[in-house]
């Protein structure tokens, strides 16, 4: 089933492409295109069908990836860091998150939030002695580097951040305020 043919026009204009690429890439006219674009003609399902396979498979190539909005800058905690190192880290940075890493693998999560819930349990010495290992949240899901963005932002808005890597490598992590790119 093909999405409504009041789409095209759209689809067409946000990947910049004009009526006459359109129809050169399609194999209909420049008049076909115009005519379909304003309703004044139905297209055979077949016509219709190329015209929509043309601009996905553009749109696929034009889309942001993820590689193309992620910080390349990642701030780490190792799983042996204190509660403490955590947020003198987090303050210096003004972040609100960060991975924590036990080599090179990630394993967990520290966020502001969870860095509140045990702030009131804790007093400044035991602060310095609860290693990040004890409370830190569950990994935060990987992305490979040429996901699509349109994909990872209901992933961001529920789990924080996301981690970008590339040959099984992190390279990145996308956070709400990097999804805020895609605004500009």
């Amino acid at each position: 089933m093909l999405p409504r043919l009041e789409s095209i026009k759209q689809a067409r204009l946000k990947i910049g492409l004009t009526q006459q690429k359109l129809a050169a890439l399609t194999g209909v006219s420049t008049s076909m295109i115009n005519q379909i674009e304003s309703g004044r003609c139905q297209p055979s399902y077949a016509t219709a069908r190329k015209v929509f396979e043309v601009l996905w498979s553009l749109e696929s190539q034009s889309s942001m990836k993820a590689g193309d909005i992620c910080s390349k800058e990642i701030s780490k905690l190792k799983t042996a860091d204190s509660l403490h190192d955590a947020i003198k880290k987090m303050q210096a940075m003004s972040i609100s998150q960060i991975p924590v890493f036990d080599g090179n693998e990630v394993v967990g999560l520290i966020t502001e939030d969870g860095i509140v819930k045990h702030l009131l349990d804790s007093d400044e010495t035991q602060r310095k002695k609860i290693r990040l290992s004890e409370i830190m949240d569950p990994r935060p899901p990987i992305v490979d580097y040429n996901t699509p963005v349109k994909t990872l932002v209901s992933l961001v808005r529920y789990s924080k951040c996301v981690l970008v890597s590339k040959h099984s490598k992190i390279v990145g992590i996308i956070t709400a305020s990097d999804t805020l790119k895609l605004v500009e």
